[in-house]
């Protein structure tokens, strides 16, 4: 049988939030088989729960928001994508303000914590959504298109395509590959952090967004390069970035998804808007258990690999 995954201990770290910049706290524990993740938001009268869900996604505006009621909590993305790429089910998410701390802009420090806290398995079955017919959503016309798929595929492949207009990001890499079952997740899309460009800071900042970002969490530029001292962690950090996000984005469906996803300039918004485009067809997905090991998709059955 091919088994659920929790962590072995409890983890913790201290951050502050991307757009926030409130300092918070967060603790990771073991959850039972069948829990999924949820945060909890420990800081307020009364704790709530918030358990992931294309449904309680309420905010897509520069980073993914879920929601229960009145209580909230702001990028959930990057810690969601660590999760989906060392294929843990089960997880509280302990949380002392409304955003998850940024860390370093990537995936990279949720990978260390998950690991060092060790992953368990559980006597109960991993339950995946399997896509069994293409779903698309598309926005825009021209210049302005964007788009996102689904497709079927026995294991989990992401293709995704950026296009910025920016001499910066034009000399990055521009689209980017991953498949979970034949790459290596921590070392090849974790370490890719958020990036973003001057020209836009001063804006975003009075609307209240970035108020925690700086160069030790993100790629920072202006019209002609990159003003982090140590340059780029990857040639192609950029749209690797955008992977990560998406993959974040779509373990927010509360399973980890059997199929193929594409994108062009794709985002928060239209990857929640293809979760729920595939949730309304009932006959494009279908939720299935391997009771044979041998039976999953290549490299699913291994423990999640290290560095």
């Amino acid at each position: 049988m091919l088994q659920q995954r929790t962590l072995k201990s409890l983890t913790r770290a201290v951050g502050v939030g991307l757009h926030s910049g409130q300092r918070v706290e967060l603790t990771l524990r073991p959850a039972q088989p069948d829990t999924g993740i949820v945060f909890r938001r420990t800081d307020l009268p009364t704790p709530v729960d918030i358990p992931v869900s294309a449904s309680s996604v309420t905010d897509t505006r520069m980073a993914s928001t879920i929601s229960n009621g009145g209580a909230r909590v702001l990028t959930v993305e990057h810690l969601m994508s660590a999760c989906a790429g060392l294929g843990i089910d089960n997880l509280y998410v302990d949380i002392t303000a409304e955003e998850v701390p940024i860390l370093d802009g990537s995936s990279a420090s949720f990978v260390f914590l998950l690991q060092s806290a060790g992953i368990e398995l559980q006597r109960a079955p991993r339950r995946f959504i399997r896509v069994t017919s293409p779903v698309e959503v598309r926005e825009g016309e021209g210049d302005n298109l964007k788009w996102a798929r689904l497709d079927p595929f026995h294991g989990y492949k992401l293709s995704f395509e950026i296009d910025f207009a920016h001499r910066v990001v034009d000399s990055t890499g521009q689209r980017y590959e991953f498949d979970l079952g034949k790459g290596n997740y921590s070392r090849d899309i974790a370490r890719a952090r958020t990036f973003g460009f001057t020209k836009d800071l001063e804006a975003m900042r009075a609307n209240g967004l970035a108020l925690g970002g700086g160069l030790d969490n993100a790629i920072v530029m202006d019209d002609y390069r990159v003003l982090n001292s140590g340059g780029l962690r990857y040639d192609d950090e950029l749209v690797k970035h955008k992977l990560l996000d998406a993959m974040g984005d779509l373990y927010l469906v509360g399973k980890p998804l059997l199929a193929g996803y594409s994108a062009f300039r794709s985002g928060h918004a239209l990857n929640n808007k293809l979760l729920r485009a595939l949730l309304a067809q009932d006959d494009a997905f279908e939720v299935v258990t391997f009771e044979d090991e041998r039976e999953a998709p290549a490299g699913f059955a291994q423990p999640a690999r290290a560095w």
